[in-house]
């Protein structure tokens, strides 16, 4: 299960917006050799929702591949449909993953039942152990902490991935679970407080970017150095905010541009970031450097 620091791993793409196999595989490498605790692929800010089922399986296998077996390996299969979850789910397992990240359906929120219901359903057909998606922004539903507590007890829902950016929420979602359930947080704000509050760790899209500065985050508060943690969780403040300015996962992207990793554009109709922006971006990638 995750636990740790984990990258949402952002997808690289062409200038023609495909798939580019060679930097997702260089990215993968740059990330591990600043040592996080796991990949996390096909999430939000990896565009699952504008990756196509077959995109989606050459992404994973790329990833699988690459990592061999020296970190997890979490792929995200959620969708609106109980059998394309499933459908999808099945291939990742044939494909190697380690983990699946299943995040709620969206467009038509279900029910909590309706939403109980789902998750059982696809964790009776896979072997695989599941970390559960809660992002009520973009899906219009919320995994309620009784939610979580019931879906819990199925022994390979092992986790929950929360980017609702509510503290309260990860606090009930710690006290509603065992020990052995993974919360960790999705809100890279809030890396340093679920760590405090009992969490696991973080699946975090600024560690794209700046693997090192989220993973002191982690060894600090480990070694119980609060101080130096809470320090290196401000430092993401101004990465975070500078993400708000354009769609998602276009200011990333830019910024691991800027530092050298060709990820490419964002999957239209998203666009790249101005000219403007992308100023503002590299003083705060050359200032986040030294």
């Amino acid at each position: 299960m995750l636990n740790g620091i984990v990258p949402a791993l952002l997808t690289p793409l062409t200038k023609e917006e495909e798939v580019n196999e060679e930097v997702t595989r260089q990215l993968v490498n740059e990330l591990i050799e600043a040592g996080v605790h796991g990949i996390f692929a096909l999430g939000t800010n990896g565009e699952f929702f504008n990756l196509s089922a077959e995109e989606k399986i050459k992404v994973a296998s790329v990833v699988v591949n690459e990592v061999n077996g020296r970190v997890p390996v979490a792929v995200g299969t959620g969708g609106n449909s109980t059998k394309e979850v499933i459908e999808l789910s099945k291939k990742m397992e044939d494909v190697g993953a380690d983990v699946l990240s299943i995040i709620t359906p969206y467009f038509d929120p279900p029910s909590q039942q309706e939403l109980i219901k789902h998750y059982e359903k696809i964790a009776e057909a896979v072997s695989l152990p599941i970390i559960l998606y809660n992002m009520p922004s973009r899906t219009g539903v919320s995994l309620l902490p009784k939610t979580v507590k019931e879906l819990s007890k199925i022994p390979n829902i092992q986790g929950i991935k929360d980017s609702s950016g509510n503290f309260d929420n990860i606090l009930q979602y710690i006290e509603a679970t065992d020990d052995d359930f993974s919360v960790m947080a999705g809100a890279d704000s809030l890396i340093y407080w679920t760590l405090m509050a009992g969490g696991s760790g973080a699946v975090a899209a600024t560690a794209n970017i700046f693997p090192e500065i989220a993973l002191s985050i982690y060894d600090h508060w480990k070694v119980g150095n609060f101080e130096k943690a809470q320090k290196a969780q401000e430092q993401l403040r101004s990465i975070r905010n500078a993400s708000t300015k354009a769609t998602v996962p276009a200011v990333y992207k830019k910024m691991l541009e800027i530092k050298g990793t060709p990820v490419g554009p964002p999957r239209s109709p998203v666009f790249e970031v101005s000219g403007e922006l992308e100023e503002e971006l590299t003083k705060i990638v050359n200032k986040s450097k030294r």
